[in-house]
């Protein structure tokens, strides 16, 4: 296994020992784990891809891709904060 250094500033190496520590872990362990969990762009669609086609299979289908366009949509606007506020 070869070693390779990442430069990061010295609040990210902090924030990562901490999280490492509350972990049980290393930094190293912990960065290898975030690299290997964290889905690309094109799982993230492929993932996307086979929920979509399982709903129009067995639950909806109808569903269409106006249907999910809006509700990315909507599931963007709660992210941002723009609908869903706490009362």
């Amino acid at each position: 296994m070869a070693d390779t250094t990442i430069k990061v500033t010295d609040d990210v190496r902090d924030r990562l020992r901490i999280l490492a520590d509350e972990r049980g872990t290393s930094v190293r362990s912990l960065v290898e784990r975030l690299a290997t969990e964290l889905p690309t762009d094109a799982e993230r669609a492929e993932r996307t891809a086979r929920g979509l086609a399982y709903i129009r299979a067995n639950l909806c289908p109808d569903l269409t891709d106006d249907d999910v366009r809006r509700a990315q949509e909507w599931r963007a606007d709660i992210a941002a904060g723009r609908i869903g506020g706490r009362r």
